[in-house]
């Protein structure tokens, strides 16, 4: 079983597109550091996502992290959630970490972690027939997700060309 551990953000976003449920087609289960579901049961964060964190579904492994092990100096740049997610796939030896902070990536890939973000796992879904990528991308659009259009465009123009050479 490949060992994922996530941060705020895809969790975020994948229940509000109400596209939460591929995580568990696609990995069994996954780790998520204390932190990061404090953040997602925030009273700042949206409704669905606290009703969502604080009832969790049985594939999501919920896991304590240390204030010293998430203490690394490089990391001091990013927020509470992302520091236990690199300590926690650190501490775990993890395969890979669900995260869309650009920062947070950047340092994940130095340390020599496999990242994918809610773009990445949209596409992935898409590709194993689970979700129409068009229409998680119309409802991925409707909230607060930062991107760049051409990456959307590209995802898209993609997953035709592989549609229609089947």
């Amino acid at each position: 079983m490949r060992l994922v551990v996530a941060d705020t953000g895809p969790l975020n976003y994948l229940v509000l597109i109400g596209a939460i449920d591929i995580l568990p087609r696609l990995f069994e289960k996954i780790l998520v550091p204390d932190p990061v579901c404090a953040e997602l049961r925030h009273p700042a964060a949206p409704a669905a996502v606290r009703a969502w964190a604080i009832a969790p579904p049985a594939w999501i492994d919920i896991r304590s992290v240390s204030a010293t092990a998430a203490n690394d100096p490089s990391w001091r740049t990013l927020d509470d959630g992302e520091r236990a997610a690199l300590a926690l796939a650190r501490g775990t030896r993890a395969d890979l970490i669900l995260m869309d902070d650009r920062a947070g990536v950047a340092i994940a890939h130095e340390q020599g972690f496999a990242v994918t973000g809610t773009l990445g796992l949209l596409d992935l879904a898409a590709r194993r027939g689970l979700i129409d990528l068009a229409d998680a991308f119309t409802r991925l659009k409707a909230t607060n997700f930062r991107y760049r259009p051409e990456i959307l465009d590209t995802l898209l123009a993609n997953h035709r060309s592989r549609s229609s050479d089947t």
